[in-house]
């Protein structure tokens, strides 16, 4: 159902919660939580090396544990998503997968494998609430916020593809995870952030994947970014930022009414400061709208001699939208003046524009 213009969805409909899995707890959680089913607590070490490990599910296939365990176990291991259709382009190295949820809630995930790295773009919640109005996701409003485990799986799924050989280049591991699929992470704050805590910390607590290489994206929650540089988790801060001036910015992305330019990259920095990452400022180009070489003047003088790199994003084409991508002499315009202020700044890869599965694009219909 899609939102009112500017309307802003903080708090996600009330709905039944997917079942209890694994990976929604800590250790010492699955330790209680197996001993509860009556089992020995050592019996949670086994289940998550099975898990984060060998990549299964299949409790019939672990072999290490008595039989009789097995089937109580499973009770921590139930399928939280069931694969609807996916979608492939770049001779198989970028692979969508809609994915249904218990509750017939749908949400997509990107796996992207590039020579040197694999990532994997998730969402974290099934729609969103934040209404930006050049984004698929944006405009279908917000269903409900994801579990941890829910968000987890969608990492696993695509590691056991590459593990299997299934994505072309051979076996592989995913070694980039982007908070940047369906959703605004930091409004589910507390189950991005144990997914984040699941997908780094080391095997069999977790995935082992660096830290360095997760990205959390946000539009700009002030006062969860503020939360976030104070878990001690040295993630890279993405910021959705898209116009660098309160009049448009309020139009493109409506959560600027309630935090202005200023307040969000003082949050920014602030951030930066916390964790010594550098932050990472996406701005969407979008034809006649954003992309003047004025604004990249007034976007240069915000962040020079910060700790930053903007990431330009080619505005890609959603069903019905009346805004474009820049034409590519206004795209290199407003390259050249941000380098003019020595800001480093790169135009993003879109990657899976074709199966609609690039950035702003995903909206999770069958």
């Amino acid at each position: 159902m899609s939102q009112p213009p500017g309307q802003l969805t903080f708090v996600a409909p009330r709905r039944a919660k997917p079942a209890r899995h694994l990976a929604d707890l800590s250790m010492a959680d699955r330790r209680a939580a197996v001993t509860e089913l009556g089992e020995k607590a050592f019996r949670a070490d086994q289940l998550s090396r099975h898990y984060f490990e060998r990549l299964t599910s299949d409790v019939g296939s672990m072999t290490d544990l008595p039989a009789a365990s097995r089937e109580t176990l499973s009770a921590l291991l139930p399928e939280l998503l069931t694969p609807v259709r996916e979608m492939a382009t770049d001779g198989g190295t970028t692979r969508k997968t809609l994915w249904r949820l218990f509750d017939g809630a749908l949400v997509e995930s990107v796996l992207m494998r590039y020579p040197d790295r694999v990532t994997m773009c998730v969402s974290s919640q099934a729609g969103c609430g934040m209404n930006c109005p050049f984004c698929a996701t944006g405009q279908a409003g917000l269903t409900r916020n994801m579990s941890t485990a829910e968000i987890v799986e969608q990492v696993v799924s695509g590691a056991r593809a590459l593990a299997a050989g299934e994505v072309p280049g051979g076996p592989g591991r995913v070694s980039n995870v982007v908070f940047m699929g369906m959703g605004e992470p930091l409004a589910n704050y507390k189950q991005v952030i144990g997914a984040v805590r699941r997908l780094v910390e080391p095997a069999p607590q977790g995935l082992g994947i660096s830290a360095r290489g997760v990205t959390v994206s946000t539009v700009g929650l002030v006062p969860a970014i503020g939360k976030l540089a104070d878990e001690g988790l040295p993630v890279t801060l993405a910021l959705s930022l898209h116009a660098p001036d309160d009049e448009l910015r309020d139009t493109l992305v409506p959560i600027n009414t309630r935090w202005k330019v200023a307040e969000v990259l003082d949050a920014a920095w602030a951030y930066a400061a916390r964790t010594k990452r550098r932050v990472s400022i996406e701005y969407a180009l979008i034809k006649d709208i954003n992309d003047q070489e004025w604004r990249a003047d007034l976007l240069g003088k915000l962040v020079k001699n910060k700790l930053v790199h903007v990431n330009l994003i080619p505005l890609n084409p959603t069903p019905g939208s009346k805004w474009t991508a820049s034409r590519p002499e206004d795209e290199r315009a407003f390259v050249r003046r941000l380098q003019f202020h020595g800001v480093a700044v790169t135009v993003r890869d879109t990657r899976g524009r074709e199966i609609d599965g690039a950035c702003g694009q995903l909206a999770a219909a069958e």
